[in-house]
């Protein structure tokens, strides 16, 4: 199969032009800048020209495609809304290219992303293979620019390594090639409308990572109060608080999906994390 990746030369699309053409799949990958065309010759995909707000790159892309991964998203956090709204008109251009053609599309969700969700769902209705992943919010491995190396950077700066109270809330984890692997069999065989989540660890205790970037670092590892947090954290102080183990035992059975790759703790013990 041909499929157009958005977002191909990120962290995850990276992975997952990988995926793909190891899985004997061709790949046509979205870039606007030389670099990124250097870098998807370099892996063996075909260059094509473009952005999420050239809709015209969009519906080309997707016209000369069996399938669509849709993954980049402008993480502009100081205009969040701009940015879900972008991605809104990208799956409703790339949607109505692909309607009732019966081929694959899959999308990622986001945070307050309910109406990129709800149009990808509707698409479903329109002949489309539609797919939703929704990935664990720490997508570990080496590259990560995320999460847990924002809790480091942290923890460089205070000189020591924080959680919240007893430090027992999880956070749901994924290895990025494991993501990978994900998104390649959501392309391959998710039934129309599937909803996946793309989640290893169910749910770390955050009291674990602290302890480990601790460790590397040499430093303290302290409990702090939920008050605290936010002054500590900075924008990631409720986030650090938050309870919220998952499941993928359903998308497991479904697709055939099996995380292989190290766990995020096994990661981050591998020590790529803490190397200047």
């Amino acid at each position: 199969m041909r499929i157009f990746v958005t977002g191909a030369t990120g962290y995850i699309g990276s992975a997952v032009v990988r995926e793909l053409i190891d899985a004997g799949h061709k790949v046509i990958g979205l870039t606007r800048s030389d670099n990124g065309a250097a870098k998807l010759k370099e892996s063996g995909a075909e260059v094509h020209q473009g952005s999420l707000d050239d809709l015209d790159s969009l519906r080309s892309g997707a016209a000369i495609a069996d399938g669509v991964i849709h993954l980049a998203f402008g993480h502009n956090f100081s205009d969040f809304a701009r940015s879900l709204g972008t991605d809104l008109r990208v799956i409703e251009t790339i949607g109505e290219v692909l309607e009732g053609s019966g081929k694959p599309f899959v999308t990622t969700a986001h945070a307050n992303g309910t109406a990129s969700d709800n149009a990808t769902m509707a698409l479903a209705k329109r002949g489309v293979r539609t797919s939703i992943v929704l990935l664990a919010p720490s997508v570990h491995g080496e590259g990560d620019k995320g999460f847990v190396p924002g809790l480091i950077n942290i923890a460089r700066e205070k000189g020591l390594s924080a959680y919240i109270g007893d430090g027992s809330n999880r956070w749901p984890a994924v290895h990025r090639l494991d993501a990978a692997r994900l998104f390649r069999l959501a392309l391959e065989a998710a039934p129309a409308g599937s909803q996946l989540d793309g989640v290893g660890d169910e749910g770390v205790p955050f009291r674990d990572i602290a302890d480990v970037i601790g460790r590397h670092l040499n430093l303290p590892v302290v409990s702090i109060s939920r008050e605290e947090a936010d002054a500590h954290f900075g924008f990631l102080g409720a986030f650090a608080a938050l309870d919220f183990p998952r499941s993928s035992v359903h998308t497991q059975e479904l697709l055939n999906w099996r995380p292989v790759h190290p766990t995020l703790i096994s990661d981050l013990e591998h020590g790529h994390y803490f190397a200047k």
